[in-house]
């Protein structure tokens, strides 16, 4: 779903660091697809190409509960989206520590995004202050 998001929020930090991740991890994802897409000698493939693919899906997903916190006016509502990024941060993260015992010779990149996650959980727990 394509929508404008207002700009107060794309100057968020935690904005910023959100698309940062994405394009990581984006970036990661495909230098590891190169190496974890070959069939293996008795035909079966990695099951590790599949976590590259979740840390694409799960970086995507950061910004836009970023977007529906911020506006939405009810405060359940705004506490069911943080509990989604909180969990989403969860898993892209364990997501790399998995990665990162891949036969890939990108897994030595998944340590920097390792590192940006860790920025953004303590943007996080700032901006959850300010909501």
């Amino acid at each position: 779903m394509l929508y404008p998001i207002p700009s107060h929020l794309s100057d968020l930090p935690i904005y910023k660091k959100a698309m940062e991740i994405i394009i990581l991890s984006r970036s990661i994802s495909t230098y590891l697809n190169q190496d974890l897409s070959y069939l293996r000698p008795d035909g079966s493939e990695d099951a590790d190409i599949y976590f590259s693919g979740d840390i694409v899906q799960q970086s995507s997903s950061l910004a836009p509960e970023i977007v529906n916190a911020e506006l939405e006016r009810y405060s359940d509502k705004k506490h069911k989206h943080i509990a989604s990024l909180e969990r989403l941060t969860t898993r892209l993260y364990n997501n790399c520590k998995r990665l990162e015992h891949c036969n890939s010779d990108g897994k030595e990149y998944l340590p920097i995004l390792r590192s940006e996650l860790r920025k953004f959980k303590k943007l996080q727990h700032t901006w959850m202050l300010t909501l």
